[in-house]
């Protein structure tokens, strides 16, 4: 075995790695810039700037982005879509709500399969899972014949009702293979999603087909490179849902991934939280091409059983994050005589202006270079020289065009990106009824800590938390996951109706399998434990909210629909603002959850200090228009209870962190550099 634990994380302007030496607990971490034409490439370059080799490497896991850069650039394979005959315009028919209501341009999302490449099979499954007609296995072997023929890429079979019945789908799947081959990426709807909402299980089903081909691809090959460098154990994936997963079993179920990247912050985030003792978190990764928040609730991640991308749905267990283009590479831009920034990014090539690699359009790392509010010789580490000339002038060139000169223009860069910002903070709480205020902002990726308390003052936030290695933070976070696998098995019963006698057996069943299923994750008997969960509504109601059960047996203590219906009417005046006791409720899906520890590596305890004073320079920066002397301080001079007063920038390898005027700054224990508004204290 090896000696560390190793995570790395791929973004869209660096990748980042992190290891934890086990024999030492120290960490190291490292980055090398993304190559987006052959990912594989920056990842092994950034281990190979902590880790002399991958067979000292005992445990490994990976966030990757690569199948959501695959939808969210529309460049996945051409996928045929199987359907129940008669429901073949399912998948377009959608759903009827406007999201932008006084939006008169918009329109329904772009589906990933156009009516034509939608093949309706016959045959026919009851709502009770019941056979009425038999499946048409002539059509299936037809629309075998049209894959080869026509170039598809991936195979989605999405028959109504076969999360009641998948017969029909397996047989689909054997015929396929009968005529196609093993090789052909095939994704039946019961296995992305065993839930109720055809449309949204199709869905699913299209997602997973349209992304699985190149997840796959990227996984193997990613797998491949690191066994010839040594690597002797299995490859971890963060899965969306905040667990992790072998590369393995990712590859079975590649949509389980398409979220991993901005999920490894979220669970630093709760390990965070668990050593802070502040269990309510906003976590907000700003890296080069966007900021994404998500939420710690209570030391738990916030998570939901679906989500959508693109307008597009798919049900799974998904950590709750909202993104929007604002990163250190967002470009400024005029329209309509008004300033814009974002969603456009200069990317990791050409990259901002600054990088002096050949771009033109100014940024907001260019914005905070004019502001002095980075130093250019301690950006990344040292690692990139920056042409602080080069981002003047094309900060210059956009004040012109507003007819600000080159420090206002600048600070109205950062100002539209913080206002930005803090309004996609402000859809993830105000929004569902979480008031802000009530939370610490934990803030990492490379340009978070740098903006962070600006967005916290503009909504009324007093501390900020800038965890060790804030660049790097999202891949020490998937350091701290577990094994995770989850069940659903629609259940749909009133609450007069309620057999909790069976729903405990169904509970027990569930979670025999689910523990079963961690077999292939080598994961000891010991360290597996299981959690249960009922998706609730009042009868009538479409939608759900997720209610958690102790454990299989609850249903059988005698107050349990009371005990229920109380939880759930909680839940609904949380989220909604109200509640109906008293009202009829009806359970919809059972959720079983099978966790595992495979160890996780300990926060390492930085030194106290040993005396008050720490080494700085002065170095004029911008805050509120005006010219100010700002101590520059680099992290590691920084222990534990030591204490400064704004304004002052500390650097450091990753990421650098801007305190203003009238905040301060402190170290905890773990090495988190703490800010707190003086005004709110």
């Amino acid at each position: 075995m090896g000696r560390y634990r190793a995570s790395f994380d791929i973004g869209g302007t660096f990748t980042d790695v992190i290891a934890y030496e086990e024999e030492t607990g120290h960490y190291v971490a490292g980055k090398a810039a993304t190559t987006p034409e052959d990912l594989t490439e920056g990842v092994l370059t950034a281990l190979d700037s902590v880790i002399d080799s991958a067979a000292d490497i005992s445990f490994a896991v990976h966030g990757t982005t690569q199948g959501l850069n695959t939808l969210l650039q529309r460049r996945g394979p051409r996928v045929l879509l199987l359907a129940t005959a008669g429901a073949g315009d399912t998948y377009h028919i959608a759903r009827g709500p406007r999201t932008r209501l006084y939006d008169l341009h918009y329109r329904k999302p772009e589906p990933l399969v156009p009516l034509r490449d939608i093949v309706e099979i016959g045959g026919r499954i009851s709502a009770a899972g019941e056979e009425l007609t038999p499946l048409d296995e002539a059509a299936v072997r037809a629309a075998a014949r049209r894959y080869h023929a026509e170039g598809f890429g991936a195979i989605a079979v999405g028959y109504l009702f076969s999360y009641a019945s998948p017969e029909h789908e397996l047989r689909t799947r054997e015929i396929l293979r009968e005529e196609l081959g093993a090789e052909v990426t095939i994704s039946l709807s019961h296995e992305a999603a065993k839930e109720w909402r055809e449309y949204e299980r199709t869905s699913s089903a299209v997602l997973e087909a349209y992304t699985g081909p190149v997840t796959r691809r990227y996984l193997a090959g990613l797998g491949a490179d690191l066994r010839e460098r040594g690597l002797s154990v299995p490859l971890h994936v963060m899965q969306s849902s905040g667990g992790i997963l072998t590369a393995e079993s990712a590859r079975d179920r590649p949509l389980q991934t398409l979220l991993s990247g901005p999920v490894g912050g979220t669970m630093g985030g709760v390990a965070l939280a668990g050593h802070r003792g502040r269990r309510n978190l906003i976590c907000v990764d700003m890296g080069g091409t966007s900021f994404d928040v998500s939420l710690v609730i209570d030391g738990q991640p916030d998570i939901s059983a679906e989500a959508k991308i693109e307008g597009l749905p798919m049900l799974m267990s998904v950590v709750n994050i909202h993104t929007v283009g604002a990163g250190g590479g967002s470009t400024a831009w005029v329209e309509a005589g008004g300033l814009r920034v974002g969603p456009q990014s200069a990317g990791a090539r050409p990259g901002p202006a600054c990088y002096g690699r050949g771009g033109t359009e100014p940024t907001v790392t260019d914005a905070n270079l004019v502001l002095g509010r980075i130093i250019p010789e301690w950006f990344a580490g040292g690692e990139l020289a920056l042409d602080a000339a080069a981002a003047e002038l094309a900060v210059t060139r956009l004040g012109e065009r507003l007819g600000l000169d080159p420090v206002p223009m600048a600070e109205g860069v950062c100002d539209v990106a913080n206002a930005k910002m803090a309004q996609a903070i402000r859809t993830i709480t105000v929004s569902r009824g979480v008031e802000p205020r009530e939370f610490d902002l934990v803030a990492f990726g490379g340009a978070g800590p740098m903006h962070a308390a600006f967005i916290a003052r503009e909504l009324g936030i007093s501390d900020i938390v800038v965890p060790r290695f804030p660049g790097a933070f999202s891949a020490w976070g998937m350091l701290q996951a577990e094994i995770r696998k989850d069940f659903a098995e629609p259940y749909f019963y009133r609450d007069a109706d309620l057999d909790t006698t069976h729903m405990s057996g169904q509970l027990r069943a569930m979670a025999e399998r689910a523990l079963r299923s961690l077999d292939s994750e080598g994961v000891p008997e010991p360290s597996r434990r299981i959690a249960h969960a009922v998706d609730v509504r009042y009868v009538e109601q479409e939608y759900t909210l997720t209610v958690d059960l102790i454990d299989a047996e609850e249903p059988l203590r005698e107050d349990f629909g009371e005990v229920l219906a109380k939880r759930f009417g909680q839940l609904h005046e949380t989220r909604y603002g109200h509640a109906n006791p008293g009202a009829p409720i009806e359970l919809v899906v059972l959720r079983t959850t099978a966790l595992g520890d495979l160890g996780r590596a300990d926060a390492e305890r930085v030194p106290p200090m040993r005396r008050h004073g720490v080494p700085y320079r002065a170095r004029e920066a911008v805050f509120d228009g005006e010219k100010q002397y700002a101590a520059v301080v680099h992290r590691g001079d920084l222990s534990a209870g030591h204490r400064l007063d704004g304004p002052a920038v500390v650097v450091e390898a990753t990421a650098t962190t801007v305190v203003p005027p009238g905040w301060s700054l402190s170290v905890d224990s773990v090495g988190s550099l703490v800010l707190r508004d003086r005004g709110q204290q």
